[in-house]
C-alpha cells in the first residue's frame, strides 16, 4: 500500500526564461486549497503589475488527486497544460506552479507559448527541495478519564503523534472525559484502529 507522496515545504525562488522579448518569471509554491491559489495569484499581481498572463496549475490531494490548469488568456493548452506537465513529472503533489509572462512584442505561437510555459515550469521546479511526506490517518478517541494510562501506553508502544488533546466534564455522568486525536500512517491504520476498538471502555472514530 503507497502511503507516501512527494512535495515541497516552501516556495522555490523566482526564475526568470526569456524567449524573444518575452519575459516569464516561474514559481512554485506549496498549496493545499483553493484559497491558498487565490492569495497567492492576488500576490502575484501585485508584484508584477504590467504581466499580461499569470499562467498556473496545480495538483492536491494524497490518495486521490484534484488538478487545474489555467491558460490565463493564452491560446488553449499552450500555458496550463505544459505547466501540469511538469508537475506530474516531477510527482509532486499539494503544490501550485505559476508562470507569469511580460510581452515582449514578438508573437511565439502556440508552439513557442508551449516550450516557454514548459521550460520555466520546469525550471521552477528543480529550485524546490522536494520532500517525501506519510500519508496519515487520524482518529478521535474518546474514554473515560480513569482509562487514561491504558490508552497512552498504546500511544507510546505504537509510537503514535498525538494531534490535540483534550479534558471535558460529560454531561450525563458528569465525569471527566478525555479526547485525543492521534495520526497514524496509513499503512498501519486498520492495526491501529483495530487495538483501540477491543477496547471496550473506549469509542474511535476516523476523522
Amino acid at each position: 500500500m503507497k502511503d507516501t507522496y512527494k512535495t515541497i515545504d516552501t516556495p522555490s525562488g523566482e526564475i526568470l526564461f526569456k524567449e524573444k522579448n518575452s519575459k516569464f518569471f516561474g514559481y512554485a509554491f506549496p498549496a493545499s486549497s483553493e484559497e491558498n491559489v487565490k492569495t497567492i495569484l492576488e500576490s502575484l499581481r501585485k508584484l508584477h503589475p504590467n504581466a499580461g498572463h499569470f499562467c498556473y496549475a496545480y495538483q492536491m490531494g494524497t490518495s486521490t488527486y484534484t488538478y487545474r490548469a489555467n491558460d490565463d488568456g493564452e491560446p488553449s493548452n499552450s500555458a496550463g497544460m505544459p505547466i501540469y506537465g511538469q508537475i506530474l513529472s516531477f510527482d509532486v503533489t499539494n503544490i501550485l506552479v505559476v508562470v507569469v509572462r511580460i510581452f515582449g512584442g514578438v508573437k511565439l505561437g502556440v508552439g513557442g507559448l508551449i516550450s516557454a510555459y514548459k521550460t520555466a515550469a520546469q525550471m521552477a521546479l528543480s529550485e524546490c527541495e522536494i520532500i517525501e511526506k506519510t500519508i496519515d490517518i487520524h482518529f478521535k478517541i474518546m474514554f473515560d478519564y480513569q482509562f487514561m494510562n491504558k490508552i497512552m501506553r498504546v500511544v507510546k508502544e505504537k509510537k503514535l503523534d498525538i494531534v490535540t488533546q483534550t479534558m471535558e466534564i460529560n454531561s450525563l455522568t458528569q465525569q471527566p472525559e478525555g479526547i485525543i486525536e492521534i495520526k497514524t500512517r496509513k499503512k498501519n491504520a486498520e492495526m491501529i484502529f483495530d487495538i483501540f476498538n477491543s477496547i471496550f471502555e473506549i469509542k474511535i472514530i476516523r476523522v
